[in-house]
């Protein structure tokens, strides 16, 4: 009997690298398997994922010997040509840079004031109407802020399910909203209000917190939850 060479594309779908990092994520994957991504490509005799494993296992395996690796080091491997050699090399020194650099600082809120320190530069003298989010971790330090919409003078269509969904993504315990009022005036309308209500409610069910929604006008800022606004 024959033995017919499947390649990646014939694999089940659960066992394809790519998908696999799509679906469960990265910490799914295997070393080799990440190494298959980066490659990219086998051979004729063997897939990415096989020829990943034999680089893998010339090291014992070890990620650190891996790392010392030249581009002619990984040449000498069947099917890694020049192209493939310098891809895992240059992966190999991000990681070593990023070990070299300290970890940034992020900004912690600890009142309104510090929102509308973070946010004015963005919001306050745009002529058209923004709608943020800032996604917050368990210390209440900024892991990212996003631009949820962008709309007209006097407002912006906001979809909830976007909003949760950056926060989801980002492993956000806690949000904070935020827009502009190109007129001037920091007065919630009944809308902002009845928005942070639906956010604030879809929000609860998945555990995340809507801390306050700061609204900037030029110079100025309005705070819900200084001017006790309930939500």
């Amino acid at each position: 009997m024959t033995l017919v060479k499947l390649s990646i594309k014939n694999w089940a779908e659960d066992d394809r690298p790519r998908e696999k990092m799509l679906a469960p994520g990265a910490r799914a994957l295997s070393d080799a398997e990440l190494l298959a991504i980066i490659l990219g490509s086998g051979s004729r005799e063997e897939s990415a994922v096989e020829l990943a494993r034999r680089i893998l296992s010339s090291v014992d395996n070890d990620l650190n010997l891996l790392g010392r690796c030249s581009t002619s080091d990984f040449m000498q491997f069947k099917g890694v040509g020049e192209a493939k050699a310098v891809n895992m090399v240059a992966v190999a020194e991000l990681g070593r840079r990023r070990k070299e650099q300290e970890p940034q600082k992020r900004a912690q809120i600890r009142m309104s004031k510090d929102v509308a320190d973070i946010m004015k530069p963005i919001l306050q003298d745009i002529p058209i109407e923004e709608f943020w989010v800032l996604l917050l971790n368990q210390k209440n330090a900024v892991i990212r802020k996003v631009r949820i919409s962008s709309g007209g003078i006097a407002g912006t269509s906001v979809d909830v399910r976007l909003v949760l969904k950056y926060a989801i993504e980002s492993f956000a315990t806690a949000i904070i909203l935020c827009h502009n009022h190109p007129s001037g005036n920091i007065k919630p309308s009944t809308q902002d209000i009845e928005l942070t209500s639906k956010i604030n409610e879809a929000a609860r069910v998945m555990d995340i917190r809507v801390l306050d929604h700061i609204i900037i006008a030029h110079d100025a800022y309005c705070s819900f939850s200084d001017e006790c606004i309930n939500y």
